[in-house]
């Protein structure tokens, strides 16, 4: 049975993939740092069978080894890996203190690069395996107020070419998705936390984005599964825009 596995998934637009992954039948693992969120959507989708969810703080790169082997222990295959989790954090390069920095690496970069060193040996092995990178147009300079993030995206960017370039002959493609301004749970609250709320989010964003709205969580998840599928079977070093036509 074709698996697929999450960093992230509990929330936002990961969530609306493993929903979209579970609903064609695929085994999904996810992981996050909240167990009770992770047993609901496990119970709501009804995926006992199907569904695992690994407890995991991501700002510590210990327990990612221990997250692909119990993947693994139950799937026995990875199939597809979707690196979704990220956090982004509001400093300028002026003002970003080292706590900011090494989380945001922590989490947007290091985490995903030490779990892909599992998978993709996994994924050699297996002479086989679809990346799934989600991006964000902070990866070409950012806004001011996002530097760390701006340059972890960037990272990420170049962490999927090199891997397409390097493990085509594995039959392993890496593909990147720049995904635009979306209302995903994590940027309504920290908008509301910077006093702007959801109404008046929605009105800058209509101005700011040239097709006139955000993304809503769902948007991204066609083109994530077409990456997933073996109908993008000679689809790698791609990059997918997915915003509305809003460059930073």
């Amino acid at each position: 049975m074709y698996t697929v596995m999450i960093l992230g998934g509990a929330k936002g637009v990961g969530l609306e993939v493993l929903k979209a992954c579970h609903r064609k039948g695929y085994q999904v693992a996810f992981c996050g740092r909240n167990s009770e969120l992770g047993d609901k959507i496990i119970n709501d989708l009804k995926g006992e069978k199907n569904l695992y969810f690994h407890n995991l703080d991501l700002s510590n790169i210990a327990g990612l080894e221990n997250y692909y082997l119990e993947t693994i222990k139950r799937f026995k295959k990875i199939n597809a890996l979707i690196l979704y989790a990220g956090i982004t954090p509001v400093a300028s390069l002026l003002d970003t203190s080292e706590e900011v920095f090494d989380n945001v690496f922590n989490i947007n970069l290091k985490a995903p690069y030490f779990l892909m060193q599992h998978v993709l040996s996994h994924m050699k092995e297996n002479q086989s395996g679809s990346i799934v990178f989600i991006g964000s147009p902070h990866m070409d300079y950012g806004h001011e107020d996002r530097a760390a993030y701006a340059l972890t995206k960037a990272s990420l960017y170049t962490l999927s070419t090199h891997i397409a370039h390097h493990y085509s002959k594995f039959k392993i493609r890496s593909n990147y998705v720049v995904m635009g301004w979306t209302n995903t749970e994590g940027e309504l609250n920290l908008r509301a936390s910077e006093g702007t709320d959801e109404g008046e989010l929605m009105d800058i964003a209509s101005k700011v984005i040239p097709m006139g709205r955000m993304l809503s969580p769902t948007d991204p998840v066609a083109a994530i599964m077409y990456l997933i599928s073996e109908d993008s079977a000679m689809t790698t070093g791609s990059t997918i825009r997915i915003t509305g036509g809003h460059y930073i």
